[in-house]
């Protein structure tokens, strides 16, 4: 699979070579590796081991080798590399202040690759792939999601090089996070191409409610992975947030922030339908804007 995304600051197209690109291959595109592999890979036991691994002190041995290989920028990290105490506290890095302006609207969550579709509707047209999509099995709530099945939704993908907290993209009461429980399945190109509902139906993820005074009610799911083993929210329920305060992070791995928009209550930036709708992510950062 060529994987290939725009950078929206240049305006250029790219190459993604995830991580492990080959072990992803084998578990989700070869018969054996799908029988053998895939169900012990997808078990919370598996990602739970490998992330108190990732807690260890002695796993600081990891970041440079890391660091040089994804080319990541460690100039805009707060702490220095020699000052992270495990290999996870390096993965869920806080910024310096400023590191990442806040745009005007509505804006992105995270650092990552954007999926943008004005009509939920629309998802069927980038993953032909699987059983059908629908917001119902997602959310799994079939009331709430009576009001979105017309939305508007954007998923920002995060690979393991990016930055791994994310934010709220719009100001307004945030409620409680709702769990739902799932499995681990990667959220790499390769996992999403061989059956994109499964992994975002399946997977461990969580559901705030955004309540704001001229957006409607956005919805913020952060969604679990591989590798990842847990979601952590740093938020307090039900007291106000303005727009770019932090939500909360991921631990070790790649993962995922989907966003729910009611009818009619966000117009999403046009570059960035115009590349979903040529099958490509946009690489954008937490703070540019995505839409009014």
């Amino acid at each position: 699979m060529n994987i290939q995304f725009i950078n929206r600051t240049t305006g250029k197209t790219e190459q993604e070579t995830p991580p492990g690109e080959g072990f992803l291959k084998f578990i989700y595109e070869n018969p054996i590796g799908k029988l053998t592999l895939l169900p012990l890979v997808k078990r919370k036991l598996i990602t739970s081991i490998y992330g108190t691994m990732m807690d260890k002190p002695s796993s600081v041995k990891k970041i440079p080798s890391f660091v040089q290989q994804l080319g990541i920028d460690l100039s805009e990290a707060a702490k220095k590399l020699e000052e992270f105490t495990s290999f996870n506290d390096f993965f869920y890095r806080k910024l310096k202040p400023g590191a990442r302006p806040i745009g005007s609207d509505v804006v992105s969550p995270g650092d990552g690759k954007l999926l943008a579709f004005q009509s939920v509707a629309q998802v069927h047209n980038f993953f032909v792939k699987g059983r059908k999509f629908t917001v119902s099995e997602f959310l799994g709530d079939a009331q709430l999601a009576s009001k979105y099945e017309k939305g508007s939704m954007l998923i920002l993908r995060l690979a393991p090089n990016d930055y791994h907290r994310y934010h709220f993209p719009y100001a307004g009461l945030p409620s409680k996070s709702t769990l739902i429980k799932g499995n681990y399945l990667s959220v790499s190109p390769y996992a999403l191409a061989s059956n994109f509902t499964r992994v975002f139906c399946e997977n461990k993820r969580e559901i705030c409610s955004l309540h704001t005074p001229d957006k409607g009610t956005i919805l913020l799911l952060p969604v679990g992975a591989t590798m990842v083993g847990s979601i952590i929210s740093t938020y307090t329920a039900d007291q106000p947030v303005n727009k770019g305060d932090e939500m909360g992070y991921f631990a070790f791995g790649g993962s995922t922030v989907v966003m729910l928009f009611e009818e009619g209550q966000i117009t999403i930036d046009e570059d960035l339908l115009n590349n979903t709708a040529n099958g490509m992510e946009t690489f954008i950062k937490m703070g540019e804007r995505i839409g009014k």
